[in-house]
């Protein structure tokens, strides 16, 4: 069914014009910004054509670190406290904004909070960008690298000043660390539970594949990072969040609104947009999200192919969670691209993961014309590479993962040892 017909010289000038596209997208994109919002302040945040803080979204950052030596941000963590202050620095017209990050966020960003705000957003976006295309190159080779640089999500996650730089990094990272250096795979994870809803599938996939050493490290870094954060600014700051920010985060699911729901690739807010009754939404997100984590333990249950395995996790992370924006998409673009030289990857391949490429900004786009493709995109690639983790088995048998070994092991020992105890 799927061929390639394509000859090199035509995919590399096909993905040579993508990658001209994305670079006008992404210069377009940022000199329109600039150009209708003016000259930024480069001490103080200023505000956009729309009355946002320039750089969006790392508003919150900024004001996290700057937090830091003053007490730590659980005041902000009530909705009225924080927007009251926003609004005395950047006036009463300011948006609503959302203190959403668990706490621990603070050991990593509070170098920003020291420097002036235009410097510490362009510093934000520069090393995170850096430390991406970094851990791809585990990954791609690197004359790929611009592509990457300009793919719709890097623009996308610059232009709201978000963090999907860094947590595709230390996705990535970590599970190209996972043979060579398990422990420091383990630290990346532990990190990565700053933004718990990228790392969510990650406990199955170590389970499955015997990571024990991995395990025993992220959990030993994710206590440590809540240890240090609770000395730091106290317990009452784990109580603050859990009682006031979970239930913002539990609002915005259900209820938020505008350009959000343009946002998140997730089965239920694609149902929100086309405004079907919230518990047809919920009814299908918990049948994606079972299907989903149930094609992960499938996938990781035996050794099978290693990059599609991958792939197909990065893209299950974006089925699976009700609430994940598309400036966490970076990741994918690393995907798309380490798929590319391929020999099983065929002309459809290649198409579908330039729609997935795109899909930060494509999803967006039709988004405002209430048309939700994400879920879309994202289901047809993942049955893709679920059919082709199938193809490349049937090429090369797989091995059961280290778990299944151990649990066969387990119960041929104790059917062994009934039949001693039996002749006994």
């Amino acid at each position: 069914m799927f061929q390639r017909a394509l000859h090199p010289h035509d995919l590399n000038e096909l993905y040579t014009k993508w990658t001209v596209a994305g670079a006008v997208f992404f210069v377009a994109l940022e000199a329109c910004y600039w150009y209708l919002s003016g000259a930024p302040s480069f001490s103080k945040p200023s505000v956009d054509f729309n009355t946002y803080a320039v750089g969006r979204d790392f508003i919150n950052t900024w004001m996290g670190g700057r937090s830091a030596f003053e007490g730590g941000p659980a005041a902000w963590f009530d909705m009225a406290n924080y927007n009251a202050a926003l609004r005395e620095m950047l006036g009463s017209f300011f948006p609503d904004h959302y203190w959403s990050y668990p706490p621990h966020i603070l050991l990593f960003i509070w170098p920003f909070g020291l420097l002036p705000y235009f410097p510490a957003y362009l510093l934000w976006c520069v090393l995170g960008v850096a430390l991406y295309l970094l851990a791809s190159t585990q990954l791609v080779r690197r004359n790929y690298l611009l592509f990457l640089a300009v793919a719709p999500g890097v623009a996308v996650c610059a232009f709201f000043g978000q963090n999907g730089f860094y947590t595709s990094a230390l996705f990535l990272g970590g599970m190209m660390l996972l043979d060579r250096r398990p422990l420091l795979a383990g630290i990346l994870f532990g990190i990565l539970t700053v933004k718990p809803q990228i790392g969510y599938l990650l406990p199955i996939v170590l389970l499955l594949t015997g990571r024990w050493r991995t395990i025993a490290a992220a959990c030993a870094t994710a206590a440590a990072l809540i240890a240090a954060t609770t000395i730091w600014f106290g317990a009452d700051i784990w109580v603050e969040y859990f009682e006031k920010v979970l239930p913002q985060q539990k609002w915005l699911i259900t209820d938020g609104r505008g350009l959000l729901l343009t946002m998140v690739s997730s089965v239920f807010f694609a149902s929100r947009r086309i405004e079907l009754p919230q518990y047809i939404g919920w009814a299908l997100q918990i049948v994606v999200s079972l299907s989903v984590i149930a094609a992960v333990i499938w996938t990781y249950w035996r050794k099978r192919d290693p990059l599609l395995s991958l792939a197909f996790l990065a893209t299950a992370t974006f089925l699976a969670s009700p609430y994940i924006l598309n400036y966490d998409m970076v990741m994918l673009g690393c995907m798309v691209a380490a798929l590319r030289d391929r020999e099983d990857t065929t002309d459809f391949d290649h198409w579908l993961g330039l729609a997935v490429w795109s899909l930060p900004a494509s999803m967006m786009l039709f988004g405002a014309l209430f048309i939700p493709i994400a879920p879309v995109v994202l289901i047809v690639f993942a049955g893709r590479l679920l059919q082709r983790l199938r193809q490349s088995e049937r090429r090369q048998p797989s091995q059961p993962s280290e778990l299944v070994q151990i649990l066969g092991s387990l119960i041929c020992s104790r059917r062994a040892a009934g039949k001693a105890m039996a002749g006994q």
